[in-house]
């Protein structure tokens, strides 16, 4: 098996369709996020949904697009293209999609993957996509979180600890 670089798992959706459009032969799945501080959470939830097909796409928020999302002002932390390559930088993900709307569903709509992953904390009636995604055939699969690791809790615990006194 040949490792391919993180920067050429970076690609454009016009790109994205071109390579993994219908028809296909590969399961492709799919899963977005904004995965601003990486971590173990992270890296976990990836990999299971690798194993549930041939190809995983992860659609990435822009910088703008998770401003838009409430996480607060000085989210993300770490830019677009870091997040990206570090994404990309995984064995287990095979292609890193930007998109610069709140929600995946414009790349969803045109990919049509064959399984949608999202996170333990969605709802199936909340997953975005997921109408399109069955109505050819797929389906939408929830992973459980791994405990103990979240980047707000991340991000609070780095804030409480800048903000003690030294001694």
């Amino acid at each position: 098996m040949t490792l391919r670089a993180a920067t050429d798992k970076i690609i454009c959706r016009d790109e994205l369709i071109r390579r993994l459009g219908h028809p296909r032969s590969e399961a492709v799945v799919f899963t977005n996020g904004v995965f601003d501080l990486m971590h173990r959470g992270h890296a976990s939830y990836l990999a299971a949904a690798r194993a549930l097909g041939d190809v995983l796409v992860v659609g990435l928020n822009t910088d703008a697009s998770t401003r838009s999302l409430g996480k607060g002002d000085d989210r993300p932390l770490v830019g677009e293209s870091d997040r990206a390559f570090m994404l990309g930088s995984l064995e287990c993900v095979d292609y890193v999609c930007l998109f610069d709307e709140v929600t995946p569903a414009a790349v969803i709509d045109v990919l049509i993957p064959d399984v949608l992953v999202k996170g333990g904390d969605y709802d199936l009636d909340r997953v975005v996509g997921r109408e399109t995604v069955e109505s050819h055939g797929g389906r939408v699969e929830l992973i459980p979180f791994v405990e103990g690791y979240s980047t707000t809790d991340l991000v609070h615990r780095i804030r409480k600890t800048a903000d003690e006194p030294s001694t």
